[in-house]
């Protein structure tokens, strides 16, 4: 089974906090600035789902996937 690894740029993000409404059991937001807080790198194969689209819709690209590579080393 694959996992998703996701990474944050908290320099990037802009505190919209898309992340945390459209993923709250992945992402969170900083209660001193605003910005994201990766709350888990490997989400579940429940959470998956919400994470991929919480890095879309985050306005600043600060959220990225890496699906790892088939058959991976």
């Amino acid at each position: 089974m694959t996992t998703t690894q996701l990474r944050i740029d908290r320099e990037r993000c802009i505190g919209a906090g898309m992340c945390a409404l459209t993923a709250p059991e992945v992402f969170d937001q900083d209660p001193d600035d605003g910005r994201v807080l990766l709350l888990h790198t490997e989400p579940t194969t429940a959470h998956r789902a919400a994470a991929r689209m919480a890095a879309g819709v985050c306005p600043s690209g600060a959220i990225t996937l890496g699906e790892p590579e088939a058959g991976g080393a």
